[in-house]
């Protein structure tokens, strides 16, 4: 069974449609990058998927769960880790841990489980409002971690951090990999093709053409990624 199923997913705001008929899957494992610039429609259709706004048109399914007509199953199978950094800034880590664990019904092990995997320990009982932005990104991750999800999302996760804490981010994405289906949206080109086993570049709401790095860029008759993204991207990309 593929974790993702997208069928005609669209969104529209009045007049304006902001995504458009998206056809997509996304297997068991995989960790696929959602890439495009700002107003791609990205985070819309991140949004449709984690259940929080309901499709115009078409339909989607997690681990078999359709967004629409089952969406309470599909939340239990999904995790998000959103742009903003979402923690509570005066509890501590391990704190921040306890509370997910309690919400989603998990064994108090596991807040040390996740701490191990996402090497937080040392941070066990610091207030998470005294992290780097970084480190709040990672314990953000490991917040949505908790359940243990068969698909996370993580929307735009570096987004604002510097250089050296996006690369260490980096490996924490890359650990995560095989172990749930990761949909990872992002705008920095170097990212998606750094991370991701599949990309898909959206502009304008619609999704112009999925393949992995190497395959974008032969499609593109392009030597380098940023040269395939604007080519497949078109205007949008190059504005």
């Amino acid at each position: 069974m593929n974790a993702i199923q997208i069928a005609g997913l669209s969104r529209d705001y009045g007049k304006r449609r902001v995504v458009d008929r998206l056809e997509l899957t996304v297997g068991s494992g995989e960790l696929f990058a959602l890439l495009g610039v700002n107003g791609a429609g990205k985070s819309t259709t991140i949004k449709m998927l984690c259940c929080l706004t309901v499709p115009t048109e078409g339909d989607a399914a997690l681990m078999g769960h359709s967004v629409r007509t089952d969406s309470h199953r599909a939340k239990e199978v999904l995790a998000v880790s959103p742009q903003e950094t979402a923690v509570a800034p005066g509890l501590t880590v391990e704190e921040n841990l306890a509370l997910m664990a309690g919400v989603y019904r998990r064994p108090r092990t596991r807040v040390g489980e996740v701490m191990d995997q996402l090497g937080l320990g040392q941070w066990a009982g610091q207030r998470a409002k005294t992290l780097s932005g970084g480190w709040q990104r990672r314990l953000s991750i490991a917040m949505a971690l908790v359940s243990q999800p068969e698909v996370l999302f993580l929307d735009e996760p570096t987004l604002g951090l510097d250089v050296l804490a996006r690369r260490e981010l980096w490996g924490v994405i890359r650990g995560l990999k095989g172990r749930t289906a990761i949909v990872l949206t992002t705008h920095y080109l170097e990212e998606a093709e750094a991370l991701a086993d599949r990309i898909g570049i959206m502009a304008a709401g619609r999704l112009r053409a999925v393949g992995t790095a190497e395959e974008l860029k032969a499609l593109a008759g392009c030597e380098n990624f940023e040269d395939a993204f604007v080519a497949l991207a078109g205007e949008e990309a190059a504005s």
